[in-house]
């Protein structure tokens, strides 16, 4: 496949400026719609020109970037955040995430009364029980 001088596939360039730690989960990414460029979802063999923006979701947090560089190999951090301007959202402080249910340390299992409680915080109680009319 013979490629323009200015362009590298994307999840090549995700993966080279350090967005994802893997090329394997960049092109899973990819291949799972997590991945759009100029607005549109994109192949793991899209190719990225400068000017691109590329939004990449992971991990409950969209990344936006714009290409201001493309590059081949992974670089050091320093290097890589030259490569791109970073448009995103700040992230959410700690405090406004909603604590999982965490238990103390040699408890065992929780019981069914404990678990549904901990459904409930999370908030994936699925309303009525299963048995109830």
């Amino acid at each position: 496949m013979a490629e323009d001088a200015g362009t590298v596939r994307v999840d090549v360039w995700i993966w080279s400026v350090r967005l994802t730690k893997t090329r394997s989960s960049a092109a899973s990414a990819c291949r799972a719609g997590h991945v759009r460029v100029n607005g549109d979802r994109v192949k793991p063999a899209h190719p990225v020109r400068p000017g691109d923006q590329v939004r990449v979701r992971q991990a409950g947090r969209e990344r936006i970037v714009v290409v201001s560089r493309v590059i081949r190999k992974r670089v050091g951090a320093p290097v890589a955040v030259q490569c791109y301007t970073d448009h995103s959202p700040p992230p959410p402080p700690p405090e406004a995430v909603a604590p999982a249910g965490r238990r103390d340390r040699g408890t065992g299992r929780p019981t069914k009364r404990d678990r549904r409680e901990m459904e409930r915080l999370r908030g994936m109680d699925g309303g009525a029980h299963r048995g109830a009319p």
